[in-house]
């Protein structure tokens, strides 16, 4: 489980998470959602120790994120960042092997290139495997990059935004894969995520984000309702059931 308590975050007077305590329970997808600015990636990226809090403590299976060696995190969470820009020209396989380095060291076992060829396989990237990356589409970089961190073989998998930059097909095959993730490798997988009906169809849990605080959470059903949703984006949704899941219209 990860746990985090009053968690803050301030830019000089600017209070961008103010006092989160949240659990966010293992296994399945946890969605994060919430209007621009809410403090979801920066939530997300405290979490990961990628960010300094200002305040607070984020502990994952008791292990507290400021303290752990980077080294033995790194083997029990991994983070997809929203921007992810290499500047070194490698191949799918050179940055799906990064995922690797928490365990070899850069020193690749057998058993360490068997894990690569699955990951890259999971995400049905075999055919490009050696292909630059400047050479793909946006969609299948963005695959190559969650490959990685799946390589990385960890308990829990955060995602800031993994479907930026993705059409609708493509974004709805990135999000059947990290559902199998979650269901077949026992992964427990974050998100932060703007299309709320990618959340609803996809995720177990949701937890909503307003002014830097946490204002919902709970089952999806609890959330896909349509006076919460219109508190946490201050406008009139509609939702409505479609084969047994919530989905929601906008409008004025």
């Amino acid at each position: 489980m990860i746990r985090a308590e009053n968690v803050s975050k301030a830019y000089g007077d600017t209070l961008v998470v103010d006092g989160v305590s949240l659990e966010l329970p293992a296994g399945g997808i946890t969605s994060i959602i919430g209007p621009n600015g809410a403090g979801k990636s920066t939530f997300l990226s405290m979490v990961s120790r990628l960010l300094k809090m200002s305040a607070g403590s984020v502990t994952v299976d008791g292990m507290d994120v400021t303290k752990t060696p980077s080294d033995e995190l790194a083997r029990r969470l991994s983070i997809l960042r929203q921007d992810n820009h290499i500047a070194a020209r490698l191949t799918v396989r050179d940055l799906v092997a990064f995922g690797r380095f928490p365990h070899s060291k850069g020193r690749n076992t057998k058993a360490d290139k068997k894990i690569i060829d699955q990951s890259i396989d999971y995400l049905n990237l075999s055919d490009l495997s050696n292909r630059f990356l400047d050479e793909l589409s946006g969609g299948q970089r963005q695959r190559a990059f969650v490959a990685m961190v799946l390589c990385q073989d960890t308990d829990y998998v955060l995602l800031d935004e993994p479907l930026n930059n993705l059409d609708m097909k493509h974004a709805m095959s990135m999000m059947k894969i990290l559902r199998r993730a979650a269901d077949e490798l026992g992964k427990t997988v974050v998100l932060v995520l703007h299309d709320i009906n990618f959340a609803s169809w996809y995720s177990d849990y949701i937890v909503a984000m307003r002014d830097g605080r946490i204002c919902h959470k709970g089952r999806v059903k609890e959330i896909m309702n349509q006076s919460v949703l219109a508190e946490i984006y201050d406008m009139d949704i509609t939702v409505h059931e479609i084969g047994g899941r919530r989905v929601s219209l906008f409008y004025e």
